[in-house]
Protein backbone atom coordinates (compact mmCIF):
# COMPACT_ATOMS: atom_id res chain seq x y z
CA UNK A 1 0.00 0.00 0.00
CA UNK A 2 1.52 3.21 -0.87
CA UNK A 3 2.16 5.78 1.82
CA UNK A 4 0.50 8.95 0.41
CA UNK A 5 -0.13 11.85 2.59
CA UNK A 6 0.12 15.49 2.60
CA UNK A 7 3.26 17.80 4.20
CA UNK A 8 3.91 20.97 5.01
CA UNK A 9 7.07 22.57 5.87
CA UNK A 10 7.43 26.20 7.45
CA UNK A 11 10.49 28.25 7.79
CA UNK A 12 11.30 31.70 9.34
CA UNK A 13 14.53 33.59 8.55
CA UNK A 14 15.89 37.16 7.90
CA UNK A 15 18.35 37.80 4.89
CA UNK A 16 20.64 40.55 4.08
CA UNK A 17 18.72 41.72 1.02
CA UNK A 18 16.15 43.56 -0.33
CA UNK A 19 12.46 41.66 -0.99
CA UNK A 20 13.65 42.59 -4.50
CA UNK A 21 16.96 41.19 -4.27
CA UNK A 22 15.61 37.84 -2.42
CA UNK A 23 12.95 37.79 -5.44
CA UNK A 24 15.52 37.51 -8.14
CA UNK A 25 17.73 35.06 -6.00
CA UNK A 26 14.61 32.38 -5.46
CA UNK A 27 13.04 33.23 -8.88
CA UNK A 28 15.99 34.09 -11.82
CA UNK A 29 19.32 32.82 -9.92
CA UNK A 30 18.36 29.89 -8.19
CA UNK A 31 21.63 28.22 -9.50
CA UNK A 32 23.67 30.55 -6.67
CA UNK A 33 22.36 29.19 -3.98
CA UNK A 34 20.41 25.89 -4.27
CA UNK A 35 20.17 24.60 -7.92
CA UNK A 36 18.67 25.24 -11.35
CA UNK A 37 15.13 25.37 -11.30
CA UNK A 38 14.71 27.09 -14.81
CA UNK A 39 13.30 24.03 -16.29
CA UNK A 40 10.61 23.43 -13.84
CA UNK A 41 7.33 23.00 -15.16
CA UNK A 42 5.61 25.18 -12.25
CA UNK A 43 2.95 27.67 -12.43
CA UNK A 44 2.59 31.02 -10.54
CA UNK A 45 -0.30 30.68 -9.07
CA UNK A 46 0.52 34.04 -7.29
CA UNK A 47 3.15 37.12 -8.20
CA UNK A 48 2.88 39.83 -6.37
CA UNK A 49 6.35 41.32 -6.78
CA UNK A 50 8.64 41.72 -4.52
CA UNK A 51 6.48 40.47 -1.94
CA UNK A 52 4.25 37.29 -2.52
CA UNK A 53 5.37 34.26 -4.84
CA UNK A 54 3.49 31.01 -4.53
CA UNK A 55 5.12 28.21 -7.55
CA UNK A 56 2.91 25.21 -8.23
CA UNK A 57 3.47 21.99 -9.40
CA UNK A 58 0.36 19.46 -10.16
CA UNK A 59 0.62 15.72 -11.64
CA UNK A 60 -1.71 12.80 -11.40
CA UNK A 61 -3.82 11.36 -8.54
CA UNK A 62 -3.53 14.77 -6.90
CA UNK A 63 0.34 14.83 -6.67
CA UNK A 64 1.49 18.26 -5.87
CA UNK A 65 4.27 20.82 -4.76
CA UNK A 66 4.17 24.16 -3.98
CA UNK A 67 7.01 26.35 -3.16
CA UNK A 68 5.54 29.79 -1.41
CA UNK A 69 7.90 32.78 -0.83
CA UNK A 70 6.15 35.56 1.64
CA UNK A 71 8.85 38.76 1.93
CA UNK A 72 8.59 41.89 4.39
CA UNK A 73 11.23 45.01 3.61
CA UNK A 74 13.21 44.98 7.48
CA UNK A 75 15.15 48.32 6.59
CA UNK A 76 18.79 48.36 5.99
CA UNK A 77 18.87 46.43 2.72
CA UNK A 78 17.36 43.09 4.54
CA UNK A 79 14.26 41.63 4.22
CA UNK A 80 12.09 38.77 6.13
CA UNK A 81 11.57 35.51 4.75
CA UNK A 82 8.31 33.24 5.22
CA UNK A 83 9.00 30.14 3.73
CA UNK A 84 6.39 27.52 3.06
CA UNK A 85 7.10 24.44 1.41
CA UNK A 86 4.09 21.78 0.57
CA UNK A 87 3.05 19.04 -1.06
CA UNK A 88 2.50 15.19 -1.41
CA UNK A 89 5.10 12.96 -0.23
CA UNK A 90 4.32 8.95 -1.65
CA UNK A 91 6.43 5.90 0.19
CA UNK A 92 9.45 6.43 2.92
CA UNK A 93 6.78 9.74 4.11
CA UNK A 94 8.65 9.97 7.70
CA UNK A 95 12.21 9.80 5.89
CA UNK A 96 11.27 12.14 3.10
CA UNK A 97 9.65 14.86 5.36
CA UNK A 98 12.75 14.53 7.65
CA UNK A 99 15.32 15.14 4.88
CA UNK A 100 13.27 17.84 2.96
CA UNK A 101 13.45 19.52 6.30
CA UNK A 102 16.28 19.60 6.81
CA UNK A 103 17.34 20.62 3.39
CA UNK A 104 15.15 23.46 4.43
CA UNK A 105 17.02 25.11 6.87
CA UNK A 106 20.78 24.49 4.74
CA UNK A 107 19.38 25.96 1.53
CA UNK A 108 17.41 29.11 3.04
CA UNK A 109 21.52 29.18 5.11
CA UNK A 110 22.86 29.30 1.69
CA UNK A 111 20.15 31.99 0.24
CA UNK A 112 21.67 34.01 2.82
CA UNK A 113 25.54 33.46 1.84
CA UNK A 114 24.68 34.40 -1.50
CA UNK A 115 23.09 37.94 -1.43
CA UNK A 116 25.70 38.59 1.49
CA UNK A 117 28.94 37.68 -0.75
CA UNK A 118 27.85 36.61 -4.11
CA UNK A 119 24.60 38.83 -4.77
CA UNK A 120 24.27 39.08 -9.10
CA UNK A 121 27.08 37.42 -9.90
CA UNK A 122 27.02 35.04 -12.87
CA UNK A 123 27.74 31.42 -11.48
CA UNK A 124 28.92 28.23 -13.02
CA UNK A 125 26.65 25.03 -11.22
CA UNK A 126 27.92 21.91 -10.70
CA UNK A 127 26.37 18.62 -8.50
CA UNK A 128 28.28 16.28 -8.31
CA UNK A 129 27.03 12.51 -6.22
CA UNK A 130 29.33 10.84 -3.87
CA UNK A 131 29.19 6.66 -4.81
CA UNK A 132 26.82 3.98 -3.61
CA UNK A 133 29.21 3.23 -0.63
CA UNK A 134 28.31 6.65 0.77
CA UNK A 135 25.09 5.29 1.25
CA UNK A 136 26.04 4.41 5.14
CA UNK A 137 25.59 5.59 8.46
CA UNK A 138 29.19 6.94 8.74
CA UNK A 139 29.13 8.44 5.15
CA UNK A 140 28.90 11.75 5.53
CA UNK A 141 31.46 11.57 8.78
CA UNK A 142 33.77 9.88 6.54
CA UNK A 143 33.56 12.70 3.91
CA UNK A 144 34.10 15.44 6.90
CA UNK A 145 37.17 13.36 8.10
CA UNK A 146 38.68 13.32 4.61
CA UNK A 147 38.16 16.95 4.18
CA UNK A 148 40.16 17.12 7.20
CA UNK A 149 37.32 19.43 9.16
CA UNK A 150 35.84 16.82 10.99
CA UNK A 151 35.38 18.71 14.56
CA UNK A 152 35.40 22.09 12.73
CA UNK A 153 32.55 24.50 14.01
CA UNK A 154 31.22 27.71 12.33
CA UNK A 155 33.34 30.67 11.91
CA UNK A 156 36.54 28.28 11.83
CA UNK A 157 38.58 29.13 8.84
CA UNK A 158 40.38 25.88 7.08
CA UNK A 159 42.88 25.24 4.36
CA UNK A 160 42.23 21.84 2.56
CA UNK A 161 44.57 20.16 0.30
CA UNK A 162 42.83 17.48 -1.49
CA UNK A 163 44.16 14.80 -4.23
CA UNK A 164 42.54 15.86 -7.98
CA UNK A 165 41.21 19.28 -6.38
CA UNK A 166 44.13 21.47 -5.49
CA UNK A 167 43.96 23.77 -2.51
CA UNK A 168 40.87 25.14 -1.12
CA UNK A 169 40.98 28.24 1.55
CA UNK A 170 37.88 29.50 3.32
CA UNK A 171 35.31 29.68 6.36
CA UNK A 172 32.85 26.50 7.58
CA UNK A 173 29.69 29.05 7.31
CA UNK A 174 27.74 25.65 8.38
CA UNK A 175 28.17 22.49 9.64
CA UNK A 176 25.50 20.20 11.41
CA UNK A 177 25.31 15.97 11.48
CA UNK A 178 24.20 16.31 8.33
CA UNK A 179 25.28 19.58 6.41
CA UNK A 180 28.70 21.34 5.83
CA UNK A 181 29.01 24.26 4.09
CA UNK A 182 32.24 26.17 2.80
CA UNK A 183 32.63 29.72 1.67
CA UNK A 184 35.75 30.98 0.11
CA UNK A 185 36.55 34.04 -1.90
CA UNK A 186 35.02 32.97 -5.24
CA UNK A 187 32.48 29.93 -4.73
CA UNK A 188 30.45 28.42 -1.69
CA UNK A 189 30.64 24.68 -1.45
CA UNK A 190 27.65 22.61 -0.08
CA UNK A 191 28.34 18.88 1.01
CA UNK A 192 24.91 17.23 1.99
CA UNK A 193 25.02 14.12 4.23
CA UNK A 194 22.31 12.79 2.27
CA UNK A 195 23.21 9.10 3.72
CA UNK A 196 20.82 9.72 6.63
CA UNK A 197 18.09 9.81 4.16
CA UNK A 198 18.21 7.07 2.13
CA UNK A 199 20.37 8.43 -0.12
CA UNK A 200 23.97 9.00 -1.81
CA UNK A 201 26.16 11.60 -0.31
CA UNK A 202 26.28 14.95 -2.28
CA UNK A 203 27.51 18.12 -3.25
CA UNK A 204 27.57 21.19 -4.99
CA UNK A 205 30.06 23.79 -6.35
CA UNK A 206 28.47 27.40 -7.10
CA UNK A 207 31.20 28.91 -8.24
CA UNK A 208 31.81 32.88 -9.03
CA UNK A 209 35.21 33.01 -9.82
CA UNK A 210 34.85 33.67 -13.70
CA UNK A 211 36.27 31.37 -15.69
CA UNK A 212 34.82 27.64 -14.32
CA UNK A 213 34.37 24.51 -15.80
CA UNK A 214 31.60 22.88 -14.90
CA UNK A 215 32.76 19.36 -16.37
CA UNK A 216 36.52 19.83 -14.91
CA UNK A 217 35.40 20.46 -11.65
CA UNK A 218 32.59 17.27 -11.27
CA UNK A 219 35.54 15.11 -12.92
CA UNK A 220 38.09 16.30 -10.05
CA UNK A 221 35.41 16.07 -7.28
CA UNK A 222 33.99 12.94 -8.59
CA UNK A 223 37.58 11.32 -8.27
CA UNK A 224 38.33 12.40 -4.56
CA UNK A 225 35.12 11.38 -3.78
CA UNK A 226 35.51 7.82 -5.46
CA UNK A 227 38.83 7.60 -3.71
CA UNK A 228 37.14 9.04 -0.43
CA UNK A 229 34.23 6.02 -0.67
CA UNK A 230 36.74 3.11 -2.28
Amino acid sequence: MTDKREFEIVYDTDLPGTPERVWAAVTNNTAGWMFPTDQWPDVKTVEEYPSHLVSRMEGPDGWFNQLEHVLEPLGGGRARLHYVHSGIFTDNWDEQYDGASKHTEFYLHTLGQYLEYFDGKPVVFTDIQAPAASQTPDGFVRLTKALGVDGAARGDVVTLELDAVGWISGEIDFSNENFLGLRTADALYRFFGRNAFGAPVGMTVHDFGGGADSEATAKAWGSWLERTFA
